[in-house]
């Protein structure tokens, strides 16, 4: 056989080859595609009659969407009688006593409890109920994600007027517990109800002459004509110092405008909250705020990527 006999003889076999292969494959392809269906039939049929799909989707649809969860906190009689309650206990005590207890850790004469009212519990107040399901949180003020121990230590450092407490401290381990004790229950990522602080912002400048005038008239019993606070002889918190040299310093959230404003509104006077009206809370805060008050030694760190707040004090 000569070599065009021989190459036109193995042209017309891979010819053949290739035209069974493409045969195989189609049939291959549609005893596939009949099974896919035939499975999608049964997944169907089944779906309808026993609902195990549907209820597979309605269980995901709360994990899907952003919900509100109802505020609630814990009864104090729930603590449990044992080293883990202790710790809580330990804590809450720590919080609502905190220039007493921890004298090393804090410069001013302000309590936690001071700012987070009812130990915490207090909706629109700073409550520590389900704080510990919002952390891990990206803050701007620091620029980075931060831990809920991070944030305890922004208070120490700024509210408190002090120093960090160290992470790994009984201390810290117990104000913790206190707090997680009150998050049981919440949902991560979700909202809550009367969590954080609010915000008040109106569209003028505060006028600092009536927000004299709205201390001395509704705050000054408490707080003192000087805003010097007022403690028992035996030196124990009764109301804070809004401002001087026991108060919380200017890198605390309460030293701006906004924050200020909203607690105020929604919170004072004491057990009114709700009675000034919006002008009053924004010019009280804002005469209270623009008073003398520690200085924040790290405050050129703050706010690192330029998105600085319009009420900073710096």
């Amino acid at each position: 056989m000569n070599p065009a006999t021989r190459y036109r003889k193995l042209v017309s076999t891979a010819s053949i080859v290739v035209g069974l292969l493409f045969v195989l494959a189609g049939l291959l392809f549609v005893l596939s595609g009949h099974a896919l269906s035939e499975g999608k039939n049964k997944a169907a049929k089944k779906s309808t009659s026993d609902g195990s799909d549907s209820v597979l989707t309605r269980s995901l649809e709360p994990l899907l969407e952003k919900v509100v969860q109802p505020f609630r906190a814990p009864e104090l009689s729930t603590v449990p009688d044992d080293a883990y309650g202790e710790s809580i206990l330990r804590g809450k005590n720590y919080l609502e006593h905190t220039f007493e207890t921890l004298p090393q850790f804090v410069g001013a004469k302000i309590n936690c409890t001071s700012c987070h009212l009812n130990s915490g519990t207090t909706q629109f107040a700073g409550p520590w109920v389900g704080i510990v399901a919002r952390f891990p949180q990206y803050r701007s003020r620091s620029g980075k994600v931060d831990t809920l121990i991070d944030r305890v230590n922004d208070c120490f450092e700024r509210s408190l007027n002090g120093r960090r407490l160290p992470e790994k401290s009984n201390e810290m381990t117990d104000i913790i517990s206190y707090m997680t004790w009150l998050s049981k229950g919440y949902a991560i990522g979700q909202d809550i109800q009367g969590s954080g602080m609010p915000k008040l912002v109106l569209d003028r400048l505060p006028n600092l002459q009536a927000g004299k005038a709205v201390y001395e008239s509704k705050c000054a019993y408490c707080h003192q004509n000087n805003g010097q606070g007022l403690y028992t002889e035996e030196g124990q918190l009764v109301y804070p110092a809004l401002w001087g040299a026991n108060a919380f310093n200017i890198g605390a959230g309460m030293a701006r405008l906004h924050t200020a404003g909203g607690f105020v509104k929604k919170n004072m006077p004491l057990g009114q909250g709700g009675t000034l009206s919006d002008d009053e809370a924004w010019d009280v805060a804002g005469y209270f705020t623009q008073q003398s008050r520690p200085d924040f030694k790290n405050k050129k760190k703050d706010w690192p990527k330029g998105d600085r707040p319009k009420d900073a004090r710096y």
